[in-house]
């Protein structure tokens, strides 16, 4: 499927945003790090839903910038779970553009984060597996 063929995952974003200029560098782009942020903190809904609890962030696995995002732009996060370990969980996260007066979306990046549970006592918990597909 080429690029301009490209469809957004199905199901709702776990983030949605509009980029502002508070959101860019002082030449106009939107930072990086803004649209990390928003894919972070998706990941981490979905890292807090599954280990019902607090969960960090402790690594970012082959995140490229694909496409600009623009001020104007609408930004949806996608996030899915992956797999689980005993402590740890990898969300794939996919972050999309569509311009204001458009319907069409495009990828802008993505990546796997990896967060691990922890406790009150922030070391490490066990998460539960995965639930299983229902049949």
């Amino acid at each position: 499927m080429g690029k301009a063929e490209e469809r957004p995952p199905e199901g709702s974003p776990a983030v949605r945003v509009i980029a502002m200029p508070a959101d860019t560098n002082p030449y106009g782009d939107i930072f990086g790090g803004w649209l990390m942020s928003l894919m972070d903190s998706a990941a981490g809904s979905i890292a807090a839903r599954h280990s019902k609890g607090r969960a960090v962030t402790i690594a970012v696995e082959g995140m490229t910038f694909l496409r600009p995002v623009v001020v104007g732009d609408e930004v949806s996060v996608y996030a899915t779970l992956e797999s689980v370990g005993h402590t740890s969980m990898k969300i794939a996260v996919e972050a999309w553009r569509r311009t204001r007066h458009d319907e069409r979306s495009y990828r802008v990046t993505r990546a796997v984060f990896t967060f691990v549970a922890i406790g009150e006592d922030r070391q490490p918990r066990a998460v539960p597996p995965v639930p299983a597909p229902v049949a």
